[in-house]
C-alpha cells in the first residue's frame, strides 16, 4: 500500500445499502477511497462526501464496525432475496484488507444468509485468501476488472492493483475451485487498450484461461476523470493523446467503430463479449 496514504478508522451507520447498479439490489463497501489509485476511476466522486482534502488515491477510510453493523442489519430485517455487490465504489481487497479483514468478516456473516447472492468485483488476487468462505456461498461469483495485459499501461493507469497476469492466474484458481468468474474490461482507453492488437490478445488470453463471461464498457468522461487522464496521457502516452481527444469529440462514432472491432475479434477468437 502507498506508504503516504492518509488512513483513518471511521464508524459507519449502515453496511448493506440499496444500489441502482443494474442487476444488483444491494452493495457493501468496507472502505471509503481506494489505494489502487486508478487514474480512470469513476468512484473519485466520493471525494465530495469523504471529508478529505486529499486527492483520490491518497486517502483511505476503514469502516471498522461494518461487520457488526452488517450482522445487526441482517438479523433485524425481513428476509428479502437479492444480489449483493461487494465493491461498488472501492476495492474490497485492496492492501488494507490484509490487516483489517473487514471483507473477510463480512463474508463470514453473509454465509449465514444464503438467500443473498454475493458477487465481488476486484483487481486483487487477495480474494483467493477467502476461497474457503466463497465455497460456502451458494451463488457467489467473482469479477475481475482487467483492461489490458500491457504491464506498462497497467502500472501507470492502476498502480496499486495486482498485475493483470496475476489477476488472470487468480481467476483460474477460482474457476478450478468451482467459483464462477467473469471479467470486466473497463474502461476502454482510446489509443491504448482499445486497439485491435490489445483486444485480440486480451480476449484470446481470457478464453484460454477458461473465462467465458466477459463484459466491456466504454470510458465515462466525467470531468475529473477526463482531467486526470489527459494529464496522464500527456505525460506517459503522448502518441495516444489524439485518440483520447478524438473519443471525447466523437463518442458516437467511436462506439460504433469499437462495436465493429469487437464483433470481428470475437469471431476470430471464439468468444462473445458483451458491451454494457
Amino acid at each position: 500500500m502507498n506508504e503516504n496514504i492518509i488512513l483513518r478508522e471511521i464508524i459507519c451507520r449502515s453496511a448493506l445499502n440499496k444500489t441502482g447498479i443494474p442487476g444488483y439490489q444491494y452493495c457493501i463497501n468496507p472502505y471509503v477511497g481506494c489505494a489502487h489509485n486508478c487514474v480512470y476511476c469513476y468512484a473519485s466522486f466520493m471525494c465530495r462526501f469523504a471529508g478529505h482534502q486529499e486527492k483520490w488515491g491518497d486517502f483511505l477510510d476503514v469502516k471498522v464496525n461494518l461487520p457488526d453493523v452488517l450482522a445487526k442489519q441482517l438479523s433485524s430485517r425481513k428476509r428479502k432475496e437479492g444480489k449483493v455487490l461487494l465493491g461498488s465504489v472501492t476495492d474490497v481487497y485492496q492492501p488494507a484488507e490484509i490487516s483489517y479483514k473487514i471483507t473477510h468478516a463480512s463474508l463470514n456473516i453473509l454465509a449465514g444468509y444464503q438467500y443473498l447472492d454475493v458477487h465481488i468485483l476486484t483487481k486483487s488476487a487477495l480474494v483467493l485468501r477467502d476461497l474457503p468462505i466463497l465455497r460456502q456461498l451458494p451463488a457467489c461469483e467473482v469479477g475481475f476488472t482487467i483492461s489490458t495485459l500491457d504491464r506498462n499501461i497497467a502500472q501507470v493507469m492502476e498502480p496499486g492493483a495486482s498485475p493483470p497476469q496475476i489477476r488472470i492466474a487468480a481467476a483460474q484458481q477460482l474457476i478450478k475451485a468451482g467459483i464462477p468468474v467473469w471479467v470486466f474490461i473497463a474502461p476502454l482507453l482510446p489509443g491504448l487498450t482499445d486497439t485491435e492488437e490489445s483486444l485480440t490478445l486480451l480476449l484470446t488470453t481470457l478464453r484460454k484461461s477458461g473465462i467465458r463471461t466477459i463484459l466491456v464498457d466504454f470510458l465515462n468522461p466525467y470531468s475529473a476523470v477526463t482531467r486526470r487522464l489527459r494529464n496522464t496521457y500527456s505525460q506517459h502516452f503522448p502518441k495516444a493523446l489524439p485518440a483520447f481527444e478524438d473519443y471525447l469529440a466523437h463518442m458516437g462514432i467511436y462506439r460504433d467503430r469499437i462495436k465493429c472491432r469487437l464483433d470481428q475479434i470475437s469471431k476470430y477468437v471464439g468468444c462473445n463479449p458483451c458491451l454494457v
